[in-house]
């Protein structure tokens, strides 16, 4: 029979992803349990709560008129509450940063890193273990708040949702988790380059704010420069209305925002620039088949998963090169 120091040996020359599932069951285990999430679980589902309860007393007088009542539920306000898809907008980045912002340097100033080093666990697994409860964290929160705006649409409406209707919900719900994705990966690169967690926490939330708040006027500027109208001519104002809305979408709420907005509301035929090509034969105010709406939004949910890895990839090669000392 082997010795222990032995199995331990034949452990760190194995799989490079040894300990990864370790890593993260006690990651969830530590997210679930913290008295952080419980008031950030709290807050969300009392918001997702109250928003879906103002919308269907706006919507039950279309009751039987409308093919994707279900769907109002995320995108229909009432004064004072907004839509449930501007709550969430706001509160996603708020989760994943809380997630995230101390899973590194936490383990620094508890001087606990190099002690989980010293165990058969490598680096790689460790990080992206750390990222994968993170997201199966949100995940598993944003997933309930689905449950209950079904349940909730069905209790107030009297109708259980379509095919199309749930399905068009379960690709929202996918969209808004890799939104979630990106702050989480920010907020861990953050905790990775900074050892104090309240430096990454606000460096994490004035990154947030800047694109919440300033990027947009930043973008119109930026695109006067690069597309100026010289003559007044109508494709000079394309090309400035395109470049604007191209350097929009550098900031991940714009994406966000475009892809709920053209997978929840299945008569958007275009996101951004209309083009009167590009409604040529179109009937208004017709929904787009579910397929067709999922091409819409591809570049959109595609660019929030390329954001994802590449600053989770960023994270990686500097965690890869911190010194970690015993």
């Amino acid at each position: 029979m082997a010795k222990p120091h032995e199995q331990a040996i034949r452990i760190r020359e194995g799989s490079p992803w040894t300990g990864l599932w370790a890593v993260v069951g006690k990651e969830m285990a530590d997210h679930l349990t913290s008295a952080r999430m419980h008031i950030l679980e709290l807050i969300i589902l009392l918001t997702a709560a109250g928003t879906v309860f103002a919308a269907s007393e706006n919507l039950r007088t279309t009751v039987g008129q409308d093919r994707f009542l279900f769907l109002r539920l995320f995108t229909t306000g009432r004064d004072p509450l907004p839509a449930l898809i501007g709550f969430l907008g706001f509160l996603i980045p708020l989760i994943a940063i809380a997630l995230a912002f101390d899973s590194v340097n936490g383990e620094f100033n508890r001087r606990t890193m190099s002690r989980l080093l010293a165990q058969p666990i490598y680096r790689d697994a460790l990080l992206f273990g750390k990222f994968l409860a993170g997201l199966f964290t949100l995940s598993l929160v944003l997933s309930v708040i689905w449950l209950l705006i079904i349940g909730m649409g069905i209790l107030r409406l009297g109708l259980p949702p379509s095919t199309e209707e749930v399905l068009r919900s379960l690709i929202y719900l996918i969209v808004a988790i890799f939104y979630g994705g990106v702050w989480l990966a920010l907020a861990m690169l953050f905790s990775i380059i900074f050892r104090q967690p309240a430096t990454a926490a606000l460096a994490s939330i004035a990154v947030w704010l800047f694109f919440i708040a300033f990027w947009g006027f930043i973008a119109s500027s930026l695109a006067l420069v690069i597309s100026p109208v010289r003559y007044g001519y109508l494709e000079e104002y394309a090309r400035l209305a395109q470049t604007e809305l191209y350097l929009a979408r550098l900031a991940p709420n714009t994406l966000y925002s475009e892809a709920t907005i053209g997978i929840l509301q299945p008569e958007t035929r275009v996101l951004g620039v209309v083009l009167p090509t590009q409604l040529q034969g179109a009937i208004l105010g017709s929904p787009l088949p579910l397929g067709q709406s999922i091409m819409l939004i591809w570049p959109q949910l595609t660019g929030l998963i390329a954001a994802t890895i590449l600053l989770f990839a960023l994270g990686y090669v500097i965690f890869q090169r911190q010194e970690v000392r015993a």
